[in-house]
């Protein structure tokens, strides 16, 4: 990937701090800020499918209980996903990959697909993650408005899966602090970019990452004077909670 077809700020979990996270209302709620790419997280339910969900288990996000890994999609679906954020999201439900794919299609939406195994199921999940990714994505054609999802993980084995799975999408590395080890691991792995906590990077660092030809993604950045600050160091997008607060286009120029 010559060039980075991303914008300069994606909203974190769908609508950030303002809508419930990984939910197809946070993904509107995204949209209707502006916003032209959106990060969410996807695992697998008991059954295989893929949905959407930070955790590895389902109490902080729903009125449901129990490990992600353990339940059927049917019983996940069945949850409320949107109460726990404000009593307007009532009802809401953790999506399908499927249905979060459809819904980036029509608001117009680029996505950064966070695969997050829960433990033990990290080949497992890429695998289906990737290839689930890439046909959904295919479907649709690859128009302005749908432009190739950018998997990533902090699972170098799901990470591994999903390029063997889906050798077309683009992956990201995520980690917390930079490894030492970031130049091999990022090659082995085939990604384009590398995704860290923005707390962790400095000019110096994120000038090396790019002279290796990485683009670079900071995470989770709520502070407009932060935030340009690093696209001025050279970071290509910015992942935030507070979409509100840093629009879509306060970081161009």
């Amino acid at each position: 990937m010559n060039n980075w077809p991303y914008p300069r700020v994606a909203a974190h979990r769908g609508g950030g701090t303002l809508a419930p996270e990984n939910t197809l209302a946070g993904l509107c709620v995204g949209a209707g800020f502006g916003h032209t790419m959106v990060e969410f997280d996807a695992k697998l339910s008991a059954d295989n499918i893929a949905f959407l969900l930070h955790d590895d288990t389902v109490e902080r996000t729903s009125n449901g209980r129990g490990a992600a890994a353990q339940l059927r999609y049917a019983q996940i679906a069945a949850f409320d996903a949107g109460s726990w954020c404000d009593p307007r999201f009532e009802g809401e439900h953790m999506p399908t990959l499927a249905e979060a794919a459809q819904c980036c299609r029509e608001e117009g939406l680029m996505a950064n697909v966070e695969i997050k195994p829960c433990p033990g199921r990290e080949v497992e999940t890429g695998r289906i993650v990737g290839a689930e990714a890439a046909r959904l994505w295919r479907a649709s054609g690859l128009d302005q408005a749908t432009v190739q999802p950018l998997l990533s993980s902090f699972s170098p084995e799901a990470l591994a899966a999903a390029r063997d799975a889906a050798p077309d999408l683009p992956r990201g590395l995520l980690v917390e602090r930079v490894p030492d080890d970031w130049r091999e691991q990022t090659a082995a792995l085939g990604c384009v970019s590398l995704h860290a906590s923005h707390r962790h990077l400095d000019e110096e660092l994120v000038r090396r990452i790019k002279e290796a030809g990485l683009f670079i993604l900071a995470y989770t950045v709520n502070d407009l004077k932060r935030a340009r600050l690093l696209v001025s160091w050279g970071v290509d997008t910015i992942c935030t909670d507070r979409i509100d607060l840093i629009e879509p286009y306060a970081l161009d120029g």
